[in-house]
């Protein structure tokens, strides 16, 4: 019997994508066996409503450079192309009709352990659990200590579902909201992004960048 391909979901503002994300898609499909990650940018994060983000393509552009060194990565644009608000069911859902009519497919998903106190109020949370496998990255704390305060706010069987998806990461340092502090006060060194992100940051001018174009 062939076996089924495995399949990550990687979604996030990546606003900028750095080196934690790579860090993140690395060990998941070394600890999953994963076939493809696909990061996927979200158009308006439903945690980060009201929060202007870069523009859609100057993040795809950011991502493409990152992940242009491993052949099982790739970038879609699928909720950018929807806009609107970007639920994870909706996308799951997609995914999971698109690979059902390729031949079938065993789809992940990708989160942070930071996610976790918000996921029983995600749209149709427990779908989500249902059609991907989590794969929950997480650094401080411990995989029960994460768990406990699920109990009771999702079934019992999604909650193992959950547990089985713990992934330890090291130590890394800098968020995203770092980046951005430091690329504004232009203290930021190229070695602290993937390849060619810094380059597209300074081409657009974003996070208080000076722009390359508007230079004489």
């Amino acid at each position: 019997m062939p076996v089924s391909p495995r399949i990550a979901l990687f979604g996030g503002s990546f606003d900028p994508v750095h080196k934690g994300h790579l860090e993140v898609a690395r060990r998941a499909c070394a600890h999953f066996g994963l076939d493809r990650v696909i990061f996927m940018p979200a158009a308006t994060p439903p945690h980060k409503l009201g929060k202007a983000l870069a523009p859609g393509g100057a993040r795809l552009a950011m991502l493409r450079c990152a992940t242009a060194g491993d052949a099982r990565w790739e970038v879609s644009d699928a909720e950018l192309r929807r806009a609107g608000t970007s639920f994870t069911v909706d996308t799951l859902r997609d995914m999971a009709r698109q690979e059902s009519a390729g031949g079938g497919a065993e789809l992940f998903m990708i989160l942070g352990s930071d996610n976790l106190p918000g996921l029983p109020g995600w749209r149709e949370a427990e779908e989500v659990l249902s059609i991907a496998q989590p794969i929950v990255a997480w650094r401080e704390g411990t995989p029960d200590g994460h768990l406990a305060a699920l109990e009771g706010r999702l079934p019992a069987h999604l909650v193992e579902r959950l547990s089985l998806g713990f992934m330890r990461l090291p130590p890394f340092p800098g968020s995203a909201t770092e980046l951005r502090g430091k690329i504004a006060a232009g203290r930021l060194s190229g070695a602290e992004l993937p390849e060619g992100v810094l380059e597209v940051i300074q081409r657009e001018g974003l996070y208080g960048a000076i722009s390359t174009e508007a230079r004489p």
